[in-house]
């Protein structure tokens, strides 16, 4: 069926369908879904495009591509970013690649030495005279911009003519991401990839905690026993069974700690509660390197030998000692509020592809789009942020490339174990034999709101009717 054929009829082939408990395969596979989202969701919504830490002083640029679209982003001045169309108006030549710096905050083409200033404007046009009967004016030829807005370090562009409101957009999550202090969050390290997957596939990998017990065993010896060893001791807590998950309004959405938050121990634990927890955060350090880092680690080791307060537990006195350390090193952190609290460890989702995972003053990033044409290859990229003392030299955000995510020399632990399931799914939705995929009522909420807003975006049925 082509194209053409699904908007003139509203017709929707039936492996395109979002069914209220599950998602057909052809969402993940067919190239003309692919060709569709590019169309309709791609080139219309907004989408983050940058942290500001790729581009922190004046004259600083970087790229982002999405499939045959590709912004320039430039910083046009402390508090001025602007995005352009990344094509010289002369031959189409693109003005960046990759990240780098204009001299002399001019713009030039390296083809044939056309200049603008970083506001856009021509300022100079080689033989002049010969283009368009020597009429061909510096405004004719000033460089398009592309829709622009920046939000809590993060700038978001978005390619349509008319895009909805970026605070319309951003509302429903707003509340929870401002709270979080990501503006103050900075570079520590980035990574980029591509994946033999469907962008889809594997970002949802990420939607929920149910995959930890079977994924990641050593985060979760409860489940893990469950999984390998088929025990399940009475009353023995399942990490992922207090979280809460919310889809929310226009596709985004969250999951957070319930009553007992991933940071929290109880209140009547000893100090093998607190091993514990120095146990957990070693494996984050040295198995993802993101959300915790060894300064943390250092700081619960600290409390090793030293009686609680009455009423008092580890996990209070690790947060306490925390924003006292950071107090000290005038480092910058999120208020240590109830809510905010309960989103450490947790994630909020932006639509489409935006997941922002924080703990205390870290953040790690996940960013996934399409590469290419094909329904089978993604990029993928993890940003891991972290708040800097006052007088700390704060790096510019360069991305590592990542060849090979077998190698433990450049991927850790964690992300290796999520990504060998990736390209196993992504083969399997393949299969003749499997027409769709099931979720999960609670824990897959996430996966199944994502899809019912890609479905208003693309136009499906099922989305009009509602």
């Amino acid at each position: 069926m082509s194209l053409a054929n699904t908007n003139e009829t509203s017709e929707w082939p039936e492996s395109w369908r979002t069914l209220s408990h599950a998602i057909r395969t052809g969402r993940y596979t067919d190239p003309q879904f692919t060709k569709l989202e590019y169309e309709k969701l791609w080139y219309q919504t907004w989408q983050f495009a940058a942290r500001l830490d790729e581009i922190p002083n004046k004259g600083d640029y970087t790229t982002y591509d999405i499939g045959k679209q590709s912004a320039m982003l430039v910083r046009v001045g402390e508090d001025t970013v602007k995005a352009y169309y990344n094509a010289c108006p002369h031959r189409g030549t693109t003005l960046s690649e990759g990240c780098g710096h204009f001299e002399k905050d001019q713009i030039m083409c390296p083809f044939h030495g056309w200049k603008w200033d970083l506001e856009g404007q021509n300022k100079f046009i080689m033989e002049q005279q010969e283009f368009k009967d020597g009429n061909l004016l510096a405004s004719d030829v000033k460089l398009r911009e592309v829709h622009c807005e920046v939000f809590a370090g993060f700038v978001f562009i978005s390619f349509a003519k008319e895009p909805q409101s970026f605070e319309e957009y951003i509302a429903p999550v707003a509340k929870y991401i401002e709270g979080l202090g990501l503006s103050d969050m900075h570079h520590y390290w980035w990574r980029r990839m591509e994946g033999p997957a469907n962008w889809k596939v594997a970002q949802e990998a990420f939607f929920e905690t149910y995959h930890v017990p079977a994924t990641h065993p050593q985060l979760d010896p409860v489940g893990a026993k469950v999984v390998y060893e088929d025990v399940h001791t009475p009353g023995a807590p399942l990490q992922h069974e207090h979280v809460i998950y919310e889809g929310l309004e226009g596709g985004h959405g969250r999951f957070y700690a319930g009553e007992k938050p991933m940071s929290s121990t109880d209140a009547n634990a000893g100090e093998e509660r607190l091993e514990f927890m120095i146990e957990h955060m070693q494996h984050l350090v040295h198995e993802m390197d993101a959300m915790v880092l060894q300064g943390d680690v250092d700081v619960a080791t600290s409390l090793r030998g030293k009686p609680l307060p009455e009423g008092s537990s580890y996990g209070a006195e690790f947060i306490k000692a925390i924003y006292a350390k950071a107090a000290a090193e005038e480092r910058p952190m999120p208020a240590p509020t109830p809510e905010n609290a309960a989103m450490w460890g947790g994630e909020v989702f932006v639509f489409p592809n935006l997941l922002i995972l924080p703990n205390l003053g870290n953040v790690m990033i996940y960013r996934i789009r399409p590469n290419g044409d094909s329904p089978d290859s993604c990029i993928f990229e993890i940003f891991s942020t972290t708040t800097y003392p006052k007088l700390a030299e704060i790096p510019r955000a360069e991305v590592q490339h990542v060849t090979d995510y077998n190698d433990p020399e450049q991927l850790l632990l964690i992300p290796r174990q999520d990504f060998a399931n990736v390209p196993r799914i992504q083969r399997g939705l393949h299969s003749n034999g499997y027409r769709q995929i099931y979720l999960a009522k609670h824990h897959e909420v996430m996966i199944l709101n994502m899809h019912q807003e890609l479905d208003r975006y693309l136009g499906a049925p099922e989305a009009i009717a509602k």
